[in-house]
């Protein structure tokens, strides 16, 4: 299927590695010209250059790089059609061993703030042009909250809720707003977190998700076709969450 993305403009966070990377790959496969940001410059050159894309160096754990991010993206882009919103998971850890409020402000910044700035930054003109996409990237936690990860449970529900309002404020405007909740896909961050291939047996799919699995997911949400599809959070974890919702 032809994703009609030929020339489209698109600003993805936390591009350089994981999840992010598989998406801004399959935008730019898409035909889009495609913007990714890491902290790390090396790391962001290196993704760039392999794909085709135009490197960014930007921290989105607040908003002001989330903010400076979109900003850089729309000067070298010429504007931004598609955003995907996506930043590192904060650390895990349980009620008993998170005991500074702060920690719980720090997840909140990396989480839900940054997305609502990237957000401040580029919807209003994609209301203007009457066309836009963003997609975030959350977590399946928002669903099934997982244990040792009360800081990423609870920031991802609260810019699932930000979402989900946001969707229905501009989908008037030709704007969609939906959210991937990936479960366990084999990236960097699922490894640290001590996750691999012996997890795969709780998987009903029978293995870890590819990250180039998910970003095809994200490239048809951000393409024409899914015009009529806003305000979803859609899990991408190969059947692993037993929800009926």
């Amino acid at each position: 299927m032809d994703l009609a993305l030929d020339g489209r403009r698109a600003a993805v966070a936390a591009g350089s590695r994981g999840l992010g990377r598989a998406c801004a790959a399959a935008l730019a496969a898409e035909g889009a010209r495609v913007a990714i940001c890491g902290r790390d410059a090396a790391a962001v050159e290196a993704a760039a250059a392999a794909d085709g894309l135009v490197p960014i160096v930007a921290d989105v754990s607040s908003p002001e790089g989330a903010t400076g991010f979109v900003r850089d993206a729309r000067d070298a882009l010429g504007g931004v059609d598609i955003l995907v919103a996506n930043a590192g998971g904060p650390p895990p850890g349980t009620f008993a061993q998170i005991t500074d409020p702060q920690q719980y402000a720090d997840a909140f910044a990396l989480n839900a703030l940054s997305t609502i700035a990237m957000c401040l930054g580029t919807v209003p003109a994609m209301q203007a042009q009457r066309w836009g996409r963003v997609v975030a990237i959350t977590s399946i936690a928002v669903r099934q909250p997982i244990p040792t990860l009360i800081l990423s449970n609870t920031a991802r529900a609260g810019v699932t809720g930000f979402l989900k309002t946001l969707a229905r404020e501009v989908a008037g405007d030709g704007v969609t707003v939906n959210s991937l909740q990936p479960g366990l896909h084999d990236t960097d961050r699922i490894r640290a977190l001590g996750g691999g291939a012996d997890v795969a047996a709780g998987i009903p799919a029978g293995q870890l998700g590819q990250p180039a699995d998910f970003g095809a997911i994200c490239a048809f949400l951000c393409s024409p076709h899914a015009r009529f599809l806003t305000g979803a959070a859609i899990p991408v974890d190969g059947g692993a969450d037993a929800g009926l919702q």
